[in-house]
């Protein structure tokens, strides 16, 4: 795990492959929580998704990139309903 101290909110989450996975909200516990703008569309819109820190192969710069390819990285993502 790269870099946990390191992530801050506003940070673009981007797969191997260099593709926008999300935008950090924070860290929550063992997992990224993207903001809810990057929560995609139809039964997806409205919830927050979470990223494993497990994940993470580094940070740098205002960029968090994972250790897997985009497409690959949503569906290990985990959501949550919005409460709102």
């Amino acid at each position: 795990m790269a870099g946990r101290e390191a992530i801050r909110e506003h940070m673009e989450v981007i797969g191997a492959d260099g593709v926008h996975v999300g935008t950090v909200d924070h860290v929550d516990g063992d997992r990224i929580k993207l903001t809810k703008k990057d929560s995609g569309q139809g039964s997806h819109e409205g919830h927050h998704h979470y990223i494993s820190l497990g994940l993470v192969a580094d940070v740098e710069g205002d960029q968090v990139r994972l250790s897997a390819n985009a497409d690959v990285a949503v569906t290990f993502e985990e959501e949550e309903s919005s409460s709102s």
